[in-house]
């Protein structure tokens, strides 16, 4: 049976967060830098007799690090169910930016050969088992902090915050290459977004070492209730990892096309100028970022399936229109598109990271998400630049990419028709805190 509910102090509470969403956002510019330099880096690391050989296997590289997360999951997701949200989000964090650092320093395959590619990508493996960690870690962090009834506002300011880093990823690297100009990009500037990374992290790891873990994670050790072995006990919740698995799918799938690809996509198929490029970019992901708290409160009392299935309708929509329109699109005309698909974007993402959460009970909630999150985002997010890249070069047809995003997003949609209210109150029977009275359950009904 559920406890009594966990009441825990305002001031405490805003420290957490603070501290949590603050970490999180220099997590994500550590990960996220490495897309805004894939053109300099693929020139660097993978001499080939093309362009197009060079960004695919600097994509490649990108892609590998997403195949890499789900390990970190199944390493760091059970770390946290056994000691603590804390302590794991400390060892993430050292691991991402000591890796992103270490990019900024390698030697580039004219100084050492074949071996520069091979640490390139031991690097970016590094960043991907970090980041495997982060999310399951954080999610059950922040959502065991903000109790139910206000997981969805709350979870989506990481996901604001993850955009945000991203976007200061995007504002450092496409900043310098304004400044700088592609020639001195390409000589040393391609560095700098990746040496910025040590002073950042120390200071992530700063805040994160002030942190209490949350009061849900403390009332399980306190009664010796933690699971000795998450990840077999979160294989009883197989229907929730393969709910989530299916209603991510749109969620990784779209989020990298706005805050990675569309910017390598503006410039090698539209042939945009910098400028133009840089200046849509940055307004694509402000636009997402703006639009998720609201999708977060309006879930937190109208239900989340019913909004989800909406959005996502839209987003479908959305992405086929904005490949339809590529060709020989401008800037001017191409921002509506674009536009379009960053608010059904930031709407959609709203909410997933709080669906997940109502899906797994607190025990295995690290675990859970881990398991169920890292594998759609590998498989649909890491790849979506390099299989859109490969759908141009097989077709030829530069709005061939809206096939794959259509599909993520159908996938996405039949998930959310089979989420029923069952789901969500099997997780409530098993938690520690128990659902607010006279709340609005993650499917829409109001209960007493």
């Amino acid at each position: 049976m559920p406890d009594t509910h966990i009441t825990v102090d305002p001031r405490r509470r805003r420290r957490a967060f603070l501290g949590a969403v603050t970490g999180h956002l220099i997590e994500w510019y550590d990960y996220g830098v490495y897309g805004f330099v894939a053109l300099y880096i693929g020139q660097l690391f993978f001499p080939a007799d093309n362009d197009t050989s060079q960004l695919m296997s600097s994509f490649a590289v990108f892609a590998l690090s997403f195949f890499i997360r789900p390990l970190g999951g199944l390493f760091f997701g059970p770390m946290a169910d056994r000691i603590g949200r804390k302590q794991t989000l400390l060892v993430v964090m050292l691991l991402m930016f000591t890796s992103t650092f270490a990019i900024g320093l390698l030697p580039t395959h004219a100084a050492i050969g074949i071996a520069a590619p091979l640490l390139l990508v031991l690097t970016r493996c590094l960043q991907g088992f970090s980041a495997g960690g982060e999310i399951g870690t954080t999610t059950a962090f922040i959502a065991e902090y903000a109790g139910p009834g206000r997981r969805g506002y709350s979870t989506s300011w990481l996901m604001v915050t993850a955009v945000l880093g991203l976007l200061l990823g995007g504002v450092v690297a496409n900043g310098l290459i304004v400044l700088l100009g592609d020639e001195a990009m390409l000589a040393w500037g391609w560095r700098v977004p990746f040496l910025v990374a040590g002073p950042l992290g120390l200071i992530a790891l700063y805040i994160r070492l002030k942190l209490e873990d949350s009061p849900e994670f403390q009332a399980l050790a306190e009664r010796g209730e933690k699971s000795e072995a998450p990840i077999r006990e979160a294989w009883a919740w197989k229907r929730a990892i393969a709910l989530i698995f299916c209603v991510i799918t749109l969620h990784a799938s779209i989020f990298y096309l706005v805050v990675t690809y569309a910017s390598t996509y503006m410039s090698t198929e539209l042939g945009f100028s910098s400028n133009a490029k840089f200046l849509l970019a940055m307004i694509a992901m402000a636009v997402t970022a703006a639009v998720m708290p609201f999708g977060g409160m309006f879930t937190d009392r109208f239900g989340r399936k019913y909004f989800l299935l909406v959005v996502g309708l839209a987003a479908t929509g959305a992405v086929i229109w904005l490949f339809e329109s590529a060709p020989g699109a401008t800037p001017a005309s191409f921002a509506a598109p674009l536009l379009a698909v960053s608010v059904c974007l930031g709407l959609y993402a709203s909410s997933t990271y709080g669906t997940m959460c109502d899906l797994f009970p607190t025990r295995v909630r690290s675990t859970g998400i881990s398991l169920a999150y890292n594998v759609p985002v590998a498989l649909f997010g890491g790849s979506a630049p390099l299989i859109s890249a490969w759908l141009i070069g097989r077709t030829g047809d530069i709005a061939s990419p809206w096939y794959f995003y259509v599909a993520t997003c159908v996938l996405s949609l039949v998930a959310l028709v089979v989420l029923k209210q069952s789901d969500f109150d099997r997780a409530n029977q098993h938690s520690v805190t128990p659902p607010s009275p006279s709340r609005t359950d993650p499917v829409g009904e109001v209960t007493a």
